[in-house]
């Protein structure tokens, strides 16, 4: 009886220690994050599940910031962040504009205090897009300018604004898995709808997987 007691103890503090690290991992380090729209194409697809790297950016200052190894977001990263407008939504975005940095747009080229930037993992998905000015954008202390890399088909900073540095939850590290997703099936959120999404992955988890997208780096 005593045995079984401590047996059934061990289990059960493995068990909670279990959940604490997962917990742990999931709060501070990784966290998973699926692209619902076609904002990020080609780099990221609707359907693409990503590892987001939430220790790199760690804190924005403290004693603890400065003996980890951490570091400040940098132009380039792909972020996800909590959307200004409604932060209990995660959005993930290209990080273009720097604090302090004055952002415009002419035509398809972006200017970062008045010098062009090199590009290349941009998207225009129509032909004849021609945008004419956005900004100048001053960008705030502790705050940054986000796009999309599909630049016809994204909101992003051009429209809604600055992304604060305490809204930015990480680095978008790797894709997991990918799999093949309707581009409205982030607007089917009933239970039928739900239901029938869970159906298709198993149903056809083999053939609308797209493994040549597996484990693949985000750059």
């Amino acid at each position: 009886m005593e045995f079984q007691k401590s047996t059934i103890r061990e289990y059960f503090e493995s068990f909670v220690i279990t959940a604490i690290i997962a917990l742990f991992a999931t709060t501070f380090t990784v966290q998973a994050f699926k692209i619902p729209t076609g904002s990020m194409e080609s780099n990221l697809l609707i359907g693409d599940h990503l590892l987001v790297n939430k220790f790199i950016y760690g804190l924005s200052s403290g004693f603890i910031s400065k003996i980890l190894p951490y570091r400040n977001p940098k132009r380039g990263d792909v972020i996800v962040f909590k959307y200004p407008n409604s932060p209990e939504t995660a959005y993930v975005k290209r990080l273009i504009g720097m604090p302090g940095d004055k952002v415009e747009m002419n035509g398809r080229t972006i200017y970062i205090n008045g010098q062009p930037l090199k590009e290349n993992y941009t998207q225009y998905i129509d032909p004849g897009s021609i945008y004419e000015h956005y900004g100048p954008y001053l960008v705030p202390q502790n705050q940054y300018f986000a796009m999309g890399d599909n630049r016809d088909n994204s909101q992003d900073s051009r429209f809604w604004g600055f992304v604060p540095r305490n809204y930015i939850l990480g680095k978008a590290l790797v894709i997991y898995w990918s799999f093949e997703t309707p581009r409205d099936e982030y607007l089917q959120t009933s239970v039928p709808d739900r239901v029938k999404q869970y159906t298709d992955v198993i149903v056809n988890f083999f053939t609308k997987t797209r493994w040549q997208r597996t484990f693949k780096i985000i750059r």
